[in-house]
C-alpha cells in the first residue's frame, strides 16, 4: 500500500526570504489601520518588522503606528510631492534585492492616496507587488450605511473647483448604483448643495471620523443634513455615501430640468435660445459645451 503522504502545513506567510529565488526584492502594498490603532492584520505587522525598508506618506505618522507595534524597520517618505523622484529610487532598491513595505497615513495606498506610480514602476520592472490587505474608510463605511452595496461606484475625491465638481456629478446622475465620495470637512456642505442641485433629493450618509472615537453616522436626505449641519463645525474625515438613481431618474421625465430652465430664461428674461443656454450652463457650473449637449440628448429621449 503506498505510503500516504505526510500533509504540509499551508505557506499562509509568504515568506519574504522567497525573493532569494532570483536578485529582486518584493513590493509589499501594506494596508494600515484608519484610526483604530487595532485594526491592523497579524500579517500586515509581520511584514512591516521583515521588510528590510518602509516607504510611508508621513514618516512621524508611520513611526507612531511602529512604536506601538515595536517595529523597528527603517522608514523613508514617500509622498504625492517627492514620488516622481522617489519612485525610481525605491525600484532601484527593490532590482538589487530589498523588500520594501508601501504603507499610507491610513487605509490601503494607493486607493485615493500616493503610491500609483511606484506600484506601476514595479509592475513594469516584473518586480513582485504583494498586497497585504487591511483597513478602508470606504468599505468600512458602505458596510454601515444602510445603502445597497450590490453595485456602488467609488470617486474618491472630486475636484475642489465648483465647476469640475459639477461636472463629475452630472456624468453620474443616471447611475442607479451608490455613489461612494471622500470630502474634505470644509468643502462638504458645498458638496452637499451641489448633490441636491444635481442629483435631486436622495438618501445620503455622512459617515464621519470611521473607527475612531468620534465615530458617527448621519442618515437622511440631503435636505435634512444640511439642515442638521447649520451652525456645526464639522471636522475629521468624510465618507459620503449616495443612493443611486432611481427608475424615474434613470430615465428622465418628458421635460428635463434644463430644458425647463432655459425655457423659463427665455420666457421670463427675455433672452434668445445662446444666451438662455450660456446662463443655464453658468447655473450649473457647468461649460456651455456639456450643457448644449445634455440639452440635445434630453430633446432627443423618448418621451
Amino acid at each position: 500500500m503506498p505510503k500516504t503522504p505526510t500533509p504540509t502545513k499551508p505557506d499562509l506567510m509568504d515568506p519574504l526570504e522567497d525573493s532569494t529565488n532570483g536578485s529582486k526584492g518584493k513590493l509589499f502594498v501594506v494596508g494600515t489601520p484608519i484610526g483604530n490603532l487595532e485594526d491592523i492584520t497579524l500579517r500586515a505587522i509581520r511584514v512591516l518588522k521583515e521588510v528590510d525598508l518602509i516607504a510611508c506618506e508621513d514618516t512621524r505618522r508611520t513611526q507612531q503606528l511602529l512604536n506601538h507595534y515595536q517595529i523597528h524597520t527603517p522608514t523613508l517618505s514617500y509622498h504625492e510631492h517627492n514620488e516622481m523622484t522617489r519612485a525610481p529610487e525605491l525600484v532601484i532598491k527593490l532590482t538589487e534585492g530589498n523588500n520594501i513595505a508601501l504603507v499610507s497615513d491610513a487605509g490601503m495606498p494607493v486607493v485615493s492616496d500616493p503610491g500609483f506610480r511606484l506600484v506601476h514602476l514595479a509592475v513594469r520592472h516584473a518586480i513582485p507587488v504583494v498586497p497585504v490587505p487591511g483597513a478602508s474608510a470606504f468599505v468600512a463605511a458602505l458596510a454601515a450605511s444602510g445603502l445597497p452595496v450590490d453595485k456602488f461606484r467609488f470617486l474618491g475625491f472630486l475636484p475642489s473647483k465648483k465647476a469640475a465638481r459639477r461636472r463629475t456629478l452630472e456624468e453620474n446622475k443616471s447611475a442607479s448604483k451608490t455613489l461612494v465620495f471622500y470630502e474634505a470637512p470644509h468643502r462638504i456642505l458645498e458638496m452637499l448643495r451641489d448633490i441636491r442641485d444635481i442629483l435631486g433629493e436622495r438618501d445620503v450618509v455622512l459617515a464621519r471620523e470611521v473607527t475612531k472615537v468620534h465615530e458617527e453616522f448621519w442618515r437622511g436626505t440631503v435636505s435634512s443634513l444640511l439642515e442638521r449641519a447649520k451652525g456645526k463645525t464639522i471636522k475629521g474625515e468624510i465618507t459620503l455615501l449616495v443612493g443611486g438613481a432611481t427608475l424615474t431618474e434613470e430615465t428622465g421625465p418628458a421635460e428635463s430640468p434644463i430644458q425647463s430652465e432655459i425655457q423659463t430664461l427665455m420666457a421670463e428674461r427675455g433672452l434668445d435660445e445662446r444666451a438662455a443656454l450660456k446662463a443655464a450652463a453658468k447655473a450649473r457650473g457647468i461649460s456651455r459645451s456639456q450643457a448644449y449637449r445634455l440639452w440635445q440628448s434630453e430633446k432627443t429621449k423618448p418621451g
